[in-house]
């Protein structure tokens, strides 16, 4: 799931690039993100998380309650039905795009130019939410057939198709940035699309089925109802954001948005990735009772992420100016645009531990069918974001907005674990922390180094790509392994596991055996 998720996360920087390029960070790129903003937060609403947070355990209990059948049948009748419902959402939003504009950009309605662009991108775009739901469908029954590396490479489909219309369909219309937001919804029928081959090879179908009274949708509907609105507590977190930063000097929600892509990166290859993975498994454990193996697998899950992800944000804070530079800083993206963009990734770049923790400890919770909790914990989130932003926008504008969203996260995985611990009885909270430590102390000498290798007048400037690009590559590869020689030294139990994996790994290439056991 990493690697798949890597190739789409590289893609989708190819992508940012040449958005970057055509638009820099002006009036015209704030139109298009926060036209794009609105259907991608209801896809992350109703398809990416909550389908996943409801519909993986109740699939999996049916599978192994009731066999192959029963769980197909299940799926085509949740096929139906977001076909139905989701399809209404998509015609209800571009009815009353406007109003939805003025409540998530009030500022735009100070130019009534970019008030209506941004209303009419946001109706050309508004169908992606149906094709992310039917992909997102798809990606939940493969993986409880744990299959994942398909469903995890389908949104790479969804950067190619968007790039590939940029560059040749952009020149077909009077205004470009139409041609992108086409691209983005052929791009979800493509990533829904792509997924199908192995669909139906694992023996699922798409036939419609309206018994919408089965008891496993009405399952799925109690699970998803709360999940639903954990992730609207979250998205209302960015909203937020992007409301406040539309009363900021231009420039500022584009920054904002460039600096969460890369910090999406991290999130993305790790969080998502670890907590998809786990959801089955855990889901497995809770089904059977065997809450030893859960608590075993939570903790291993969370300590094997900090130790991928905390380097991560250490590398990102340390080496935020020369990757921005690199990435963006041509055509319309000029040096002020990386400044302003840096500074956000910054204080971005600060919650990324959280972040990628929610997602495991999150899914935990899911396993065991709790979608409550989460819920709850959420609301204290939310309520923390929106109080540190209206309090920190001020004096440090978009930064402040970014560095209250790393605070809140900070809260809310502090909370869900807490709630967690109580659930569990325990759940190797002193192991968890011992190997965070240690995680620490490597990361921030890891950044030091990189900081020290990296800067100077060169990245200032646009332009010597490929020298940056080499640049960058070696000090990145310089930094890993600073990290790795740093944890060895302070035997993190994390670089042991991975070191024997290879060991194993050379060893089964050989054609010998000798790996060993690992707890």
């Amino acid at each position: 799931m990493s690697a798949a998720t890597f190739i789409s996360r590289i893609l989708g920087y190819v992508k940012d690039m040449i958005l970057a390029g055509f638009f820099g960070a002006t009036g015209l790129s704030d139109t298009f993100f926060t036209a794009f903003r609105i259907p991608n937060l209801l896809r992350e609403l109703f398809a990416e998380g909550s389908m996943s947070s409801a519909f993986i355990p109740v699939l999996t209990e049916y599978r192994q309650k009731k066999g192959e059948a029963e769980a197909r049948t299940l799926v085509r009748i949740t096929y139906t039905f977001i076909i139905i419902v989701v399809g209404l959402v998509c015609l209800v939003g571009i009815v009353f795009s406007p109003a939805i504009v003025a409540a998530i950009a009030p500022g735009f309605l100070k130019s009534s130019e970019k008030f209506a662009a941004t209303v009419l991108l946001t109706r050309i775009m508004f169908p992606l939410l149906l094709f992310i739901s039917l992909a997102s469908l798809i990606m939940g029954a493969l993986n409880t057939k744990r299959v994942f590396f398909i469903p995890t490479l389908a949104p790479a489909m969804l950067n190619i198709t968007i790039i590939a219309i940029v560059l040749f369909g952009a020149g077909l219309f009077s205004q470009p940035i139409i041609a992108v937001a086409a691209g983005v919804v052929i791009g979800g029928f493509v990533q829904f699309a792509f997924q199908l081959p192995s669909f139906f090879k694992n023996g699922y179908s798409l036939g419609l089925n309206t018994s919408f009274r089965h008891p496993g949708l009405r399952r799925m509907a109690i699970l998803v109802v709360p999940a639903t609105m954990a992730l609207a507590v979250n998205q209302i977190n960015i909203i937020v954001s992007n409301v406040l930063a539309s009363y900021l000097p231009e420039g500022s929600i584009t920054y904002l948005y460039y600096a969460m892509r890369l910090i999406q990166f991290p999130v993305g290859i790790f969080g998502v990735a670890m907590g998809m993975a786990v959801l089955p498994t855990l889901s497995e454990h809770a089904v059977k009772g065997d809450f030893r193996r859960l608590r075993n697998d939570f903790s291993f899950a969370l300590r094997l992420l900090f130790f991928i992800a905390v380097p991560s944000m250490a590398g990102l804070i340390a080496l935020r100016e020369p990757i921005i530079n690199l990435l963006f800083q041509r055509g319309a993206f000029d040096y002020a645009a990386t400044r302003g963009t840096a500074d956000a990734l910054l204080f971005y770049a600060l919650g990324i531990w959280s972040i990628v923790g929610v997602r495991v400890v999150t899914s935990t919770f899911y396993a065991m069918q709790d979608t409550k909790t989460p819920v709850k914990i959420a609301v204290a989130g939310m309520t923390s974001n929106i109080l540190l932003s209206l309090i920190l926008m001020g004096p440090m504008k978009h930064s402040g907005l970014a560095l209250a969203n790393a605070l809140a996260s900070g809260i809310n995985f502090m909370l869900l674990s807490y709630f967690l611990r109580k659930k569990l009885g325990r759940m190797d909270t002193r192991r968890i922390v011992r190997s965070f430590l240690r995680i620490a102390a490597a990361s921030v000498a890891m950044g030091i180094a990189g900081w020290a290798a990296l800067h100077g007048e060169l990245w200032r400037a646009g332009g010597h790509s490929g020298l940056k690009a080499v640049y960058l590559l070696l000090a990145v590869a310089g930094c890993l392994t600073m990290y790795a020689g740093v944890s060895y030294l302070l035997k993190s139990e994390e670089m042991q596991y991975l070191y024997d994996v290879v060991r194993r790994k050379r060893a089964g290439w050989n054609g010998t055996d000798g790996s060993p056991q690992i707890d």
